[in-house]
């Protein structure tokens, strides 16, 4: 993989038209504290701004966890308004995600409990290797998910089996979480990255163009009434028609080959 930029706990690697975004906390468990939050949020804002990258791939440093989610030092002796801001400052990263016109896989592996799951949710497809451990274990602090996870978790699986991880704070297995459809694969260990970069290969192949507005309509218009969210959808398809990539797509199609797609 090529060399990439370094921060002080976060790794960057574009490769073939694939930003990987490396979370470089292992000997905290990749837990995050404020450093992390700001330098994942620029390494999206890079990402996002570089024409050259149509997907972005989220793993971790280190073989026992994804992420364990908030370091918990910085909770220690805080009132809460400063707690709201930290809340709030999650959840921005976590909207940039959503936001973003490129499509993003999370790689998990070991451990992904709490702000670890609520950035993998944010994220397009989630991959697990047989290693990974799922939960929202914050109930078990009294306390709740902050950063999306009430919130997504409930949109992705269903309110009553959110309701049960979220109120209970259990961990589940890859297995139960391909079963539940909070996790899109699950794959052997030493297969993780491999099955993440093929899949993030397919999206590059893709028109860049289309899958903007796909995740855009889909994320928001989910959101919205059902005859609102159609309006939407008519909208964005009838915004694509204008495009190169339309053209090349149908013509493509016609002449028997792959599309060169070049997000015009």
């Amino acid at each position: 993989m090529a060399e990439g930029k370094r921060f002080d706990t976060v790794i960057t690697e574009k490769r073939g038209g694939v930003q990987w975004i490396i979370i470089n906390r292992p000997h905290r468990m990749n837990a995050f504290n404020l450093e992390l939050v700001g330098e994942l949020s620029t390494a999206f804002d890079e990402a996002e701004e570089d024409k050259e990258v149509r997907c972005v791939v989220l793993r971790a440093e280190g073989d026992r966890a994804f992420s364990v989610g908030i370091d918990l030092t910085m909770l220690v002796d805080l009132d809460p308004e400063t707690v709201v801001a930290i809340s709030e400052e999650g959840q921005r990263l976590m909207d940039k995600i959503e936001a973003s016109s490129k499509p993003f896989i999370a790689a998990i592996h070991g451990f992904c409990l709490g702000g670890g799951l609520e950035i993998a949710l944010a994220c397009d497809f989630r991959i697990a290797d047989e290693s990974a451990q799922l939960g929202s274990p914050e109930i078990n602090l009294g306390i709740i998910p902050g950063w999306g996870g009430t919130q997504r978790l409930s949109r992705i699986i269903g309110l009553p089996k959110a309701k049960e991880l979220v109120f209970l704070g259990d961990r589940i297995p890859a297995e139960e979480a391909l079963r539940l459809g909070l996790v899109h694969k699950v794959v052997p260990v030493d297969k993780l990255l491999e099955d993440a970069d093929a899949l993030a290969q397919r999206l590059v192949a893709g028109p860049p163009v289309a899958l903007k507005v796909a995740k855009r309509a889909m994320n928001f218009g989910t959101q919205l009434p059902l005859v609102e969210g159609l309006r939407m959808e008519a909208r964005s398809f009838g915004t694509l028609a204008s495009t190169e990539d339309v053209i090349e797509g149908i013509s493509a199609f016609f002449e028997k080959r792959k599309p060169e797609f070049k997000g015009e």
